[in-house]
This record gives C-alpha cells, structure tokens and sequence, in this order.
C-alpha cells in the first residue's frame, strides 16, 4: 500500500528533511569525486573471514554401491494362486529374460531379480498389480543400453522395488526415462530405485497417485543443462507423492506441469538447474526438502495455492541464484524455511497475495528482492540476518509488508523497546532512499555505512510523514526469532571466488582462475 503524508507532518518534518537532502548532495558529490579519481576500495576485511572454509556448503550425499556383474536371473512368484498350497506363494517360473519374466506374469505376482539385464527394448508393465523387485537392494541392474526408456508401467498399482536402472536414451522429445508411468498406471509405487545415467530419471504420463521414495537419480551429466532431462518429470498428476529421493546432474531436479495436489518431503536436491520447478500447478506442497549448489532452489512460476515449509537452501547462486523465487505466485505460503548464503534468499516478481512469515534468511546477497509488481504480500515473523542487503525493490510505491501485524527481526535495525513488548516503537525502512541511492549511483556504495546514510535512514524511521518509495516494517522485532549458529559453518564455507558456468559439466560452479 502507498502511505500518503499529510500536511501537518511534513511541516514537523521540514527541518529534519531539509538537514537531510543537505548531507544526501554531500554524499552525492563524494560520488562523483570517487568516480572522477578511479576506483574506491572499502574495507574488504571481513571478505576473507566470511568465505571461510573451501567446498559445498552441504556435502552432496555419495552412493557407490557394487555394480553387480552375474548374469540376470528372473523369478516369477505366485500370489498365492495358480501352484500354491495353503495359501503360500510359490515359484511359477525361472527366466534369463526380464522381457519373458514380465510377459509371464499375472495380476498381483511378483517378479524377483539378481544380477544384470540388457533388454533390447523396453521392459512393459501391461498387468495391474505386478511387482518387480530385486532381491537384494540394487543387486539387479537393468541397462537400456542407451536407447529409449528402460522399463514402462501400462497398468494400474505396479511396483518396481530396490532395482538398478541404467543408461536410457537420450531423446529428450521421445520422453527416454528410467521409469515411464504412463497415463493408465494409475498408483504405481517406486521405491529404493538407483537410476544412474538417465535422461529423465522418472517421467509421469498423466497417471495420478504415484509414488516415488527412497530412491537416487544421477543424469546424464550432458554438457549443457537444456541437454539434460528432468529428474522427476510430473504432468497431469494429481495426488502423488514424491518423498525422501537424492536427485542431482539432471536439468529440475522435480518438474511439475499441470499437477496437482503433490507432496514432496525429504529430498535432496543438489547441482541442477532448478531444484524444484513449478509451472501451471496449483494446490501443491513442498516440505523438508534440502536444495544446495543449484541456479534455484525451489522456483514456483504461474502456480496457485502453493505451500512451501520448512526448506532449506543452501549456496544457490547460478544464473538467477534464488534461494526460493515466486514468479506470477498467487495465494501461497512461503513458511519457516531456511536460506542460506544465497544471491536472493527470496526473490518475488509479480506475485500476489502471498505469506512469507517465519523464515530465516541469513548471508545472502539479498535477503528479499521485491520486484515488478509483486502486491499484497504479508511478510512478518522472518529473521532478516547479516545479508549483503536485506531488502532490494524496484518499486516507486512505499510498500508496508505489516502495518498491523507484528513484524520482522532485522539484523541490522536501531531498535528502541521502552515497553518492553518484543515490538520497536520505531519503524524500520529495509529499503528506501538510502538504498536506491546506491542502485542508481553504484558507487555510493562506499559511503554506505557512513554518517550521511545514516542521516537518511534516521530520517525514513523517526518521522512517517518522510514517505520515499520502498519498504517499511511499521513494527520491527526487537529481539531475534532465529538461532543463526548452526548455520554460520553454510555461510562460511560459501566461496564468492566461485562463479556460474552456463554450459555447466560434471562440476557447473567453476572457480576463476
């Protein structure tokens, strides 16, 4: 909302903001003397300190299981039907073909595999109920042999357990994934799969109700990322759940198109393009997942009713660099979620009707961008600790992210509690005309924390009628919501000395040289 002052308040206001404009041509013309004489260098000594410790700020998670080498061996067990006695399963066949294993099983058998596959073409789940299963977790591999998908579930409720699926094709338009659900695979279960060398590690068809847990998906590690596929690829799902999965060297790490109603808790999701994607997918929830060493943690664009809770992000700091973007957002939840040593902990563009409450953003290039039309935003109850610059806006409106409400824990705010509420009894102004003094003349940065900058911020917090455009939290917190400590070691091991590569290889974050 834009708060217009009145007549009474500028007059009592005159003389404090006329002391002020005198100090802003001080600092203005500073500007131009540094300009004119060639770089000016700041105090840079806390560079160093903060970079810290040298790698990943969340150690990416390793699996090296034992790649099986004994020729495949697959065993088709009854349900209990057919040849059972007293209700037991029992074997109905013996194959050194997965093809004929599958073929030859019935609604609700189960299909038990050791050692290696290699199927010339792929394997096809065409009866409801069947299980396929290796009987010891990844102790059955199943090469595609770089060609088109590797196995396709075309009934309703199959399971593919603990199975090692490998190198598909790679025809991005053909759709080759480890595990295509197609449309009439409704509740299909995959759980502890390893699928290395995919394309798309899984690609659900319009089935709903499917879940993917406890699994591992590793890419192609193509050269570029729009070579690559998607890790988990979602369109026109609705109630599925993805939980508990390590996803990395893949394009999104998990795409939704048109899906609704998801849940993704407890991933891992690390050296992507964008961890998590949303597009044209409302009603969603995201959880628990952890998000590192990405261009985007978690990107939600053109989606509806989001809700995004007790995340982390860690260290994504590509191209964009967001730790959690909003773009064209409505109607969402933005909740207790960690972001860390991010270019943007949050960056919001043209979203509407959104919370963002609870939410530590600590050591990131930018705390909050604000931008493009983004309106009707609560944000309160976030911890806004030592970023470069906690709010960044392009608005030319004054923006009030809580004028009612109780407010945000700022860093780096003068706080004055006389009553002893929790509350400061003066505003806060993240952003205003002290900040987009340094947008609009870069190099006013060096006088930044100086006693100039410091008149207009006093100005901007101690008389409202001072109405500049960009942010104010009309009731800052006083005292911090967030314990900082156990992420000091995050904040620290990000290395600045470390750029974005967008034709990314095995390692896309590349040190300069």
């Amino acid at each position: 909302m834009t708060r217009r002052p009145s007549v009474a308040g500028l007059v009592s206001a005159r003389a404090v903001f006329v002391a002020a404009a005198v100090v802003l041509a001080a600092v203005l013309g500073g500007v131009a003397a540094a300009a004119g004489g060639g770089a000016v260098s700041g105090d840079a000594s806390g560079t160093e300190a903060a970079n810290g410790t040298d790698g990943l700020v969340v150690d990416p998670p390793t699996y090296d299981p034992a790649r099986p080498t004994a020729a495949g061996t697959a065993t088709v067990v009854s349900d209990g039907g057919g040849n059972a006695t007293d209700g037991e399963n029992a074997t109905a066949g013996t194959y050194g073909s997965l093809t004929a294993a599958v073929d030859a099983a019935e609604p609700g058998d189960a299909v038990e595999l050791s050692g290696v596959f290699e199927p010339t073409e792929p394997v096809v789940v065409d009866e409801p109920n069947v299980t396929v299963r290796a009987s010891e977790t990844h102790g059955a591999l199943v090469d595609g042999g770089g060609e088109d998908s590797v196995v396709v579930l075309e009934a309703p409720n199959a399971a593919i357990e603990g199975v090692w699926i490998h190198d598909t094709g790679e025809d991005l338009e053909s759709q080759d994934a480890g595990v295509y659900v197609a449309g009439n695979a409704s509740g299909a279960t995959l759980s502890e799969l390893y699928l290395t060398d995919a394309a798309f590690g899984v690609w659900v068809n319009g089935a709903d109700e499917v879940t993917v847990a406890d699994s591992r998906i590793e890419g192609t590690e193509a050269p570029r990322f729009a070579n690559r596929g998607n890790g988990i690829n979602l369109w026109e799902t609705e109630g599925s759940e993805i939980r508990d999965t390590e996803i990395t060297d893949v394009r999104d790490g998990i795409y939704y198109s048109w899906a609704s109603d998801v849940e993704a808790t407890g991933n891992t999701l690390w050296d992507l393009r964008y961890g998590v994607h949303y597009m044209y997918s409302d009603d969603n929830r995201i959880a628990d997942n952890v998000a590192f060493e990405n261009d985007v943690g978690y990107a939600l664009m053109v989606s509806d009713s989001i809700e995004v809770v007790n995340n982390t992000a860690v260290a994504n700091r590509g191209q964009s660099g967001h730790g959690i973007l909003l773009k064209e957002i409505d109607r969402s939840v933005v909740r207790d979620n960690r972001l860390v040593a991010n270019d943007d902990g949050i960056f919001l563009y043209n979203a509407q009707h959104n919370e963002v409450r609870g939410n530590l953003l600590y050591a990131n290039g930018v705390g909050v961008h604000h931008s493009a039309g983004t309106s009707e935003t609560t944000v309160a109850g976030n911890g806004f600790v030592e970023n470069e610059e906690p709010v960044l806006t392009t608005t030319r409106d004054l923006v009030a992210w809580n004028g009612s409400d109780r407010g945000n824990y700022w860093s780096d705010a003068r706080v004055a509690d006389a009553d002893g509420d929790g509350i400061s009894d003066t505003r806060h102004r993240p952003a205003g005309a002290a900040q987009r003094l340094v947008q609009e003349h870069p190099a006013a940065a060096v006088f930044a924390d100086g006693p100039a900058f410091d008149a207009i911020r006093l100005v901007e917090s101690r008389f409202p009628a001072v109405e500049t455009a960009g942010v104010v939290d009309h009731r800052p917190l006083a005292d911090p919501v967030h314990d900082v400590e156990p992420y000091r070691p995050y904040a620290a091991a990000v290395d600045a000395t470390v750029e974005y590569d967008s034709d990314p290889g095995d390692d896309h974050h590349q040190r300069h040289q």
